[in-house]
């Protein structure tokens, strides 16, 4: 009963905290990354850990992709896993519609010649030729891998649908796709307070992202199935994940929010 008065508390205070949020997503997004000061784990950004940790764990599901092809991380950010990325694939092309996030990549990306960047909107209907061009720059033509982490629970069902309807001509015949998203089984009230927000306080990327932002939801099978439909996809395998967090309870670790995978290709 005392729990679930308090999150309740926190109800006003978040409505005042995201009301001020830009109602545009391209506008909300290249704004935030406009703002960022710093990454990593002691850095402005909510979702990213500053370590490798996560994508470690995915390696052994990754490890059923085309190792020939090079890979799309859809939703770069900064380029932190297609940093990563670039270290197992022969090249990564990083892809946010986000102008000032792919800005950052670049230059935290600066000297790398496995990792590109480019701007792109996959929910577009002229995404994959952008993809394909992109990937023409690099010196790579065909078929590709795809990844994607954390952007598919922040679209709707309509932009999930035309973001896996543009990525049947990327993968063609020999790429596959791998996807992780948060899975939170409770209110968007449950999320926040999972991870570490009270009425009386808020950790700061958490409550930069929720001035900022548009509201998160979740993406599981359920949603995968929707926005992947059997009849153009296969389903290779899927599961639970751990999508990390910058560290927000503990300075030394990052904290875990549950999760969902999957591998798909196309028919």
């Amino acid at each position: 009963m005392l729990s679930a008065l308090r999150k309740y508390l926190l109800i006003p205070r978040l409505i005042r905290l995201s009301s001020g949020a830009p109602k545009d997503p391209l506008t909300a997004w290249d704004t935030y990354w406009g703002n960022v000061r710093s990454t990593g784990a002691a850095g402005d950004v909510l979702w990213d850990s500053g370590s490798d940790h996560e994508l470690e764990g995915y390696l052994p599901k990754l490890s059923v992709l085309n190792q020939s092809l090079p890979i799309v991380d859809v939703g770069c950010g900064n380029g932190s896993f297609t940093r990563s990325l670039a270290q197992h694939f022969p090249h990564a092309l990083g892809l946010d519609y986000a102008e000032n996030a792919v800005d950052r990549a670049r230059l935290e990306s600066d000297g790398s010649t496995t990792a590109s960047y480019g701007v792109c909107d996959m929910t577009a209907p002229d995404a994959a030729r952008t993809v394909a061009t992109a990937l023409g720059r690099a010196g790579y033509s065909g078929d590709a891998n795809v990844f994607i982490r954390g952007v598919l629970h922040v679209l709707d069902r309509k932009g999930r649908a035309a973001l896996a309807a543009n990525l049947l001509p990327v993968v063609g015949k020999r790429g596959m796709v791998f996807l992780a998203e948060t899975n939170f089984p409770g209110t968007p009230v449950d999320y926040v307070t999972h991870l570490g927000a009270t009425k009386d306080s808020i950790p700061a990327p958490l409550e930069w992202a929720i001035r900022g932002l548009p509201m998160p939801g979740r993406f599981g099978a359920a949603q995968r199935r929707k926005a992947f439909p059997a009849a153009d996809w296969e389903l290779v395998e899927e599961g639970e994940a751990n999508i990390e967090t910058r560290p927000l309870s503990n300075p030394s670790k990052p904290d875990v929010i549950p999760g969902y995978f999957a591998i798909l290709r196309a028919r």
